[in-house]
C-alpha cells in the first residue's frame, strides 16, 4: 500500500485539454479537463498567478516594518507585510528587494527565503515566498501609482497582539509572523 501512495505522489496529471478563460494584468483563469493521478477524470479551473513575494523587514532594534494599504476585495485598510507580484522571470530575492523599495525605501544588505508555499491551492496557481529582510538602510519610497501605503513599525509583543485580538487580518503576514517568532528567533536566541 505505501508504495502505491509513493507512485501517486510522484505522478502528475495527464492535461488532455487547456482553454484560457481569462487573461488579467494580476492573474488569469484557465479551465484544464485532465486525469489525475488517481486516474479520476476531471474539469478544474485553475487562477494562474506568477507567484510573489512577501518580505518581512527586521530593523536593528528587532521591530518590524509593516505597511497598511486598501485592499478592495475585502473593502478594509490592512496592515500586512511587505508584498508584491513577481515579474516574469525575476527571482524571488530580487523581487523583494524591488518591493521593499517600492513600498517602504529600505534597502536589506540580506534577504533571506524562510517560507515557500501555496497559500490557496485548491484553484490558485500562485507560490509565495517569504523573506527575511536584514540589514536595512532607510530611503525614500518608490510606490506604484496605484500604491497610497502608510508605513509602521512594531515591537513582537504589538504585532503578537495585533494577531491575537483579530487586528491583523492578512493570512501571510500572520503566517510569515508566526513562524519568525516561533522558529526563527527563537533559534536565534539559541545560538548565542
Amino acid at each position: 500500500m505505501a508504495s502505491a501512495k509513493v507512485r501517486h505522489r510522484k505522478q502528475k496529471a495527464r492535461i488532455l485539454k487547456s482553454e484560457v478563460i481569462f487573461a488579467g494584468k494580476s492573474f488569469g483563469v484557465r479551465r484544464d479537463e485532465l486525469i489525475e493521478p488517481s486516474g479520476v477524470r476531471t474539469m478544474r479551473e485553475v487562477v494562474t498567478h506568477p507567484g510573489s513575494v512577501v518580505v518581512l523587514p527586521v530593523l536593528p532594534d528587532g521591530k518590524i516594518v509593516l505597511v497598511r494599504q486598501y485592499r478592495h476585495a475585502t473593502g478594509q485598510y490592512l496592515w500586512e507585510l511587505v508584498a508584491g507580484r513577481m515579474e516574469k522571470g525575476e527571482s524571488p530575492k530580487r523581487g523583494a528587494a524591488r518591493e521593499l523599495i517600492e513600498e517602504t525605501g529600505f534597502r536589506a544588505k540580506k534577504l533571506t527565503v524562510f517560507l515557500d508555499f501555496f497559500p490557496t491551492p485548491g484553484f490558485l496557481q500562485e507560490r509565495m515566498f517569504l523573506l527575511l529582510a536584514e540589514g536595512l538602510t532607510p530611503g525614500a519610497a518608490q510606490p506604484e501609482e496605484d500604491e497610497k501605503l502608510s508605513v509602521g513599525t512594531y515591537s513582537k509583543k504589538q504585532l503578537e497582539e495585533m494577531i491575537r485580538t483579530g487586528k491583523m487580518k492578512d493570512a501571510k503576514s500572520i503566517a510569515g509572523l508566526l513562524f519568525y517568532f516561533n522558529f526563527l528567533v527563537k533559534k536565534q536566541k539559541r545560538r548565542r
